[in-house]
């Protein structure tokens, strides 16, 4: 009886650190400058390309962003929110959860810069990892050393959508779970909403808060405003009606998000309740007050969403159209 209990507590063990082994083996594949030998000018390209892009379109800087965040959010950092529907396949850019997300065919134009200087060498995922920090770099945020080797996924994971991205009316209990599912904390989970200051948001994601009557967290004056800018309850989806997350600063990644929350001046619900949650509100305080705090925790938040889960080399692959999985 002794021996047999000896030997099932040595093979789960043996079976927990093969799992841990395959896990970390594939966490060590990303590395920093991982393509010093096989494409020594890639996140030189891919940088180049973020500013000439930010000098003609702005608003692509913020995009970087919040590609990172929907890609690495669902299953694995692995490009499968640029997928485009195909026959058997559908698109994560179709959620609800993708509202105003807009850009995409630019990621295209960096990887077309990165094809001609190294064929089928640099992945799509990476190029929204190093492209991410590019962007944030250029929004006034804090510079980011992003490990690369990731790999690009074969397939697209819309029915995963709607249970891994949080919702703009979602209850802060929600949101801080599902970042801690992914090993993101509550000072990380705070500072990746902090995003939000740059960027803007779309009528139809303020109206509940306008009308028929105004929420009592947000601020008199400033409700008046965003009736100007959202006068009617039913906005069209497809018109350009919108109100800019931060009016002072408003493309720059800084920490007057939460001073002006803390003025109940967020626009959207789940952006204010962290003035009221036990466990956020002290860290919106926090990070209002000091901006170098706000960039040290958004760093090493973005750092830990960049390593969400990354594909190995069986599970993914180098897609040469960021749009398409390759042809077999």
């Amino acid at each position: 009886m002794t021996l047999s209990k000896h030997h099932c507590c040595s093979t789960f063990i043996f079976l927990l650190l093969t799992l841990l082994s395959q896990f970390y083996s594939v966490e060590s594949e990303l590395q920093l400058n991982y393509y010093a030998e096989s494409c020594p000018n890639a996140e030189e390209i891919i940088k180049q390309q973020v500013i000439k892009l930010y000098n003609k379109h702005g608003n692509t800087a913020v995009s970087w962003v919040r590609n990172l965040f929907h890609d690495c959010m669902v299953k694995s950092c692995d490009a499968s929110l640029l997928l485009r529907r195909v026959k058997g396949m559908e698109s994560e850019q179709e959620s609800d959860r993708s509202f105003g997300m807009r850009n995409f065919k630019y990621i295209n134009t960096i990887k077309e810069a990165v094809e001609k200087e190294c064929p089928m060498t640099v992945s799509c995922a990476d190029i929204v990892a190093l492209s991410a920090t590019d962007g944030i770099l250029m929004l006034g945020g804090p510079r980011i050393e992003m490990r690369s080797g990731r790999k690009d996924s074969k397939q697209s994971y819309l029915t995963e959508v709607q249970n891994t991205i949080p919702n703009h009316n979602d209850t802060i209990d929600l949101v801080l779970a599902r970042f801690q599912s992914i090993g993101i904390d509550t000072p990380g989970t705070v500072a990746l909403l902090g995003a939000h200051s740059v960027g803007r948001v779309h009528c139809v994601n303020l109206v509940h808060r306008l009308y028929p009557t105004v929420d009592p967290t947000l601020d008199p004056e400033h409700a008046e405003y965003l009736k100007r800018r959202c006068p009617t309850p039913d906005p069209d989806p497809k018109a350009v009606l919108y109100s800019r997350n931060d009016l002072e600063t408003p493309m720059i990644l800084d920490n007057m998000f939460y001073k002006n929350l803390l003025k109940h001046k967020g626009l959207l619900m789940v952006d204010q309740q962290l003035t009221s949650h036990p466990l956020t509100s002290p860290l919106v305080e926090k990070m209002a007050a000091d901006n170098g705090y706000f960039h040290d925790q958004f760093a090493r938040a973005v750092l830990l969403l960049s390593e969400n889960n990354p594909l190995n080399e069986d599970q993914g692959e180098i897609r040469k159209d960021c749009r398409y999985v390759n042809l077999v």
